[in-house]
């Protein structure tokens, strides 16, 4: 049973730095995409990153330059380094995980595993 369970997140003044973790289990296939994902109130839930099997990652444009994800198999964590934060980057962010590596930012509906959520304030 894969299981996703997000910490990191918190308030931070705009400029400031986060690092979003999930730690996963029950990951059983060798080909996966993971990413990031996140939910703003009245907004529709938009890619962030995403991290794939074959170690290419994408981001969305708005986060690119500033957030980095990045894997550690050893430790089963899946991280979101963001800097540089913003108040557009208020969001619940979320970890996702499906065995298809070649999904991209906009097939969020296709993964079929989630976290929880971990909420990032960013206030300026």
């Amino acid at each position: 049973q894969v299981q996703l369970v997000e910490s990191g997140g918190g308030s931070v003044q705009a400029g400031g730095s986060l690092r979003l973790t999930c730690e996963y289990s029950g990951l059983v296939y060798k080909s996966f995409s993971m990413g990031w994902f996140r939910q703003a109130p009245g907004k529709e839930r938009e890619g962030v990153a995403i991290f794939a099997s074959d170690g290419s990652s994408k981001y969305a444009d708005v986060v690119k330059g500033r957030f980095s994800i990045s894997l550690d198999m050893d430790k089963n964590t899946l991280y979101l380094q963001m800097t540089s934060l913003k108040d557009d980057d208020t969001a619940m962010y979320y970890c996702a995980y499906d065995p298809k590596w070649w999904l991209r930012l906009h097939q969020g509906p296709e993964f079929g595993y989630w976290g929880h959520g971990t909420q990032v304030t960013v206030s300026s």
